[in-house]
């Protein structure tokens, strides 16, 4: 067995006899991947603030696995501006119903450039893109900030989103899993945001949506949500509606608000639909390596997928060393890196190392399967497509542990340092 521990301190020894022991014959959900977004902001850093060398190198970090790259499988884009943008637009700013000024032309210049690269260093990256506000004078507010999509512009909605599907295609950026709103319960005042109840968002996928993506031969799954834990009864009331509930592949989940436990909630009562964590953010609210790592770890790491999730994604993939650039929103969040404007230098923050723990060892199609721990230790396994075992475990105590880890008949000793995780991996038995 090897392990990868990517953090560690000394303290006192706890007890042995303790096991974390996989069950390769309970056999969970199928992984998509890990990874974080490819957001305006970062495309912009990535191609105008890194030499060519330094952008070849920071990519194949993030994409690849050769040399110990993270090896990302999953990367979201936002279609549109988020707060993340260096301006606020949407893809058909001018007023018109037939979409006639409709365009990609915005994310073909940094966004597109950046996915296509991502998707030469590893062409198995599953896209998932999200808007954040329809075009302005779909809404009633008349603005990208606020407001709620007027009803007699659903069937035009939906036309924009099949329409950036159809033409992102067509310039080499493919979209596996599309959301119809970030965050549909809260309305920004200072970036593009737009506020969508259940109800709402039930009709336009069951009636509008869903049928113009089957009618036009689009395999792109749509997922519900978007947002935090905190509100499952939003992401139940969409799939409580059987023409919605029909082409739903799944729910998206944010970590902002609640506990991670509810995307269980809604698993349960609708086994059928996939569970996706698509977006948590660091940041200097949270300044200490130790506890954030902790956190990341504990909840997103180990928690969401012990929770179902098939893919877990980060926010911004790379911010500079002012925490942007940002037009509105969030003033002091953090990239999985950070870029420096100036020079292109990168510094990877501890969400580059968390999410390492799974990204550069849990493949594509790797099964998540069930696992026996001890309580104090946190930990989830899979079962890669080629038969190795993959085991994540977390030792969020202040002391060291010393336990087993393998399987049924297969074990080895181990010492994992407090506050810290180790990757541990085996071959399947012959």
């Amino acid at each position: 067995m090897q392990h990868e521990p990517l953090m560690m301190r000394r303290a006192a020894v706890q007890a042995t006899g303790q096991a974390v022991l996989l069950d390769p014959q309970t056999p969970l959900q199928t992984m998509v991947g890990f990874g974080a977004a490819i957001t305006d902001a970062s495309a912009h850093l990535i191609q105008s603030r890194m030499t060519p060398a330094q952008r070849d190198a920071l990519m194949r970090d993030l994409f690849g696995r050769a040399d110990g790259g993270l090896g990302f499988d999953f990367t979201r884009v936002t279609i549109g501006a988020s707060d993340f943008s260096l301006s606020h637009y949407s893809l058909a700013d001018q007023a018109d119903p037939s979409l006639a000024g409709f365009s990609v032309a915005p994310m073909a210049a940094e966004v597109f450039p950046t996915v296509r690269q991502a998707l030469a260093i590893n062409p198995q990256l599953k896209i998932m893109a999200t808007p954040w506000s329809a075009p302005g004078w779909m809404k009633t507010t008349g603005s990208l900030i606020q407001g709620e999509l007027k009803p007699q512009y659903y069937s035009t909605y939906a036309e924009y989103l099949t329409r950036y599907i159809a033409e992102a295609a067509a310039e080499g950026v493919p979209t596996h899993y599309i959301s119809i709103q970030n965050e549909p319960d809260f309305e920004p005042d200072s970036y593009p945001g737009m506020r969508w109840g259940p109800q709402g968002r039930a009709t336009f996928i069951g009636r509008d949506l869903g049928p113009r993506l089957e009618r036009s031969g689009v395999e792109t799954k749509i997922l519900d949500w978007d947002h935090n834990w905190d509100k499952p009864e939003q992401p139940l009331g969409v799939l409580a509606d059987p023409e919605a509930r029909a082409y739903v592949s799944g729910v998206a989940w944010h970590c902002y608000a609640g506990d991670v436990s509810a995307q269980s909630k809604v698993f349960d009562a609708y086994p059928d639909k996939d569970v996706f964590f698509t977006e948590c953010s660091g940041g200097e609210w949270a300044p200490a390596f130790k506890d954030s790592f902790v956190w990341t770890m504990k909840s997103l790491i180990i928690g969401a997928v012990e929770n179902h999730a098939r893919g877990v994604l980060m926010w911004n993939i790379a911010l500079d060393e002012n925490h942007g650039p940002h037009a509105g929103g969030c003033s002091d969040c953090c990239g999985v890196v950070t870029i420096d404007s100036r020079t292109g230098a990168v510094q990877k923050n501890q969400e580059y190392y968390a999410f390492g723990h799974a990204s550069r060892f849990v493949r594509q199609g790797a099964r998540r399967v069930a696992v026996a721990k001890p309580e104090g230790l946190e930990a989830v396994g899979f079962v890669n497509p080629d038969g190795r075992r993959v085991l994540v475990v977390l030792n969020p105590a202040d002391v060291e542990a010393r336990f087993d880890v393998g399987e049924a008949g297969r074990r080895a000793q181990v010492l994992l340092p407090a506050s810290s995780a180790a990757t541990y991996v085996w071959s399947s038995p012959r």
